[in-house]
């Protein structure tokens, strides 16, 4: 049982919530029965520490029988020595420590996608998350984060996938240039979701989401500058029949993937 909430070990943890320690050990955080459940089952070659109160592992019994069949050894640790080391207010017991596995931009492409998320800008940790979550519930076969978005392996980015970070491929590219000029070497069009572009429905009736798609999705406040808007091959926007003064990022990106996936599967 680990009970001392300062020592080296248990700090050691605790700064995975912070990049700068990210970038330097290679590891990120991951919390909750839920997430570590995910990288149990999909990807636990990844994992390399998991830490769990007696309680917490009693609730989840699951994650103590998946632990042991591929022999990780479950750490008990206090509530307090649980509260330092986690990212959240209130946390369910359960953390684990998890290798960083972004996928390269080349492998993405070589395995013929025909349906991805750009996110170019996204800051917003929520955002970022939640897409993923869609795109993986879309059966979109990767996402693409650029170097001016959030971080993929931020605490808050990784809950919000709800485990689906370890589900899809991810990559983080440098700039969106040369995303886009390697992309549309593939043969997929390049789809920009911006309120100055064609009405959703009208694409849908005219074939256009038919084809191999790459969505583009700008920042939350200010979307895509001109220079990057004009690097699509068509601008789309989600209509808004309501009185709703605008519509959430991740909503409307989740509206875009399911069109582009209800078109390919009807196609």
């Amino acid at each position: 049982m680990i009970d001392n909430p300062r020592s080296p070990r248990v700090r050691g943890v605790a700064k995975l919530a912070k990049r700068d320690a990210r970038l330097q050990t290679g590891f990120f955080l991951l919390e909750g029965p839920q997430a570590v459940t995910e990288a149990l089952t999909y990807r636990s070659e990844l994992l390399v520490e998991l830490f769990a109160t007696p309680t917490a592992l009693d609730k989840y019994p699951e994650i103590a029988r998946i632990a042991d069949e591929i022999d990780l050894e479950v750490e008990f640790v206090t509530e307090d020595v649980l509260d330092s080391m986690a990212d959240t207010v209130t946390p369910q017991g359960i953390i684990a420590v998890c290798k960083q596995f972004p996928t390269s931009l080349k492998d993405i492409l070589a395995a013929e996608p025909k349906l991805i998320a750009i996110l170019e800008e996204v800051r917003d940790p929520g955002n970022a998350g939640t897409i993923i979550r869609a795109a993986d519930a879309a059966g979109a076969d990767a996402i693409i984060l650029t170097g001016r978005s959030v971080d993929l392996y931020n605490p808050k980015v990784v809950r919000a996938t709800t485990g689906s970070i370890f589900h899809i491929p991810v990559a983080i590219a440098a700039d969106l240039e040369t995303v886009i000029e390697k992309v549309k070497g593939y043969g997929l069009q390049i789809l920009a979701a911006d309120i100055k572009g064609a009405d959703l429905l009208e694409a849908r009736t005219t074939g256009v989401l038919d084809k191999p798609t790459a969505w583009l999705f700008g920042n939350e406040a200010r979307g895509l500058n001109d220079e990057h808007y004009a690097l699509a091959d068509k601008a789309i926007t989600v209509p808004i029949y309501g009185h709703a003064e605008s519509m959430n990022l991740a909503t409307a990106a989740s509206v875009c993937l399911y069109e582009s996936a209800f078109a390919h599967r009807s196609a």
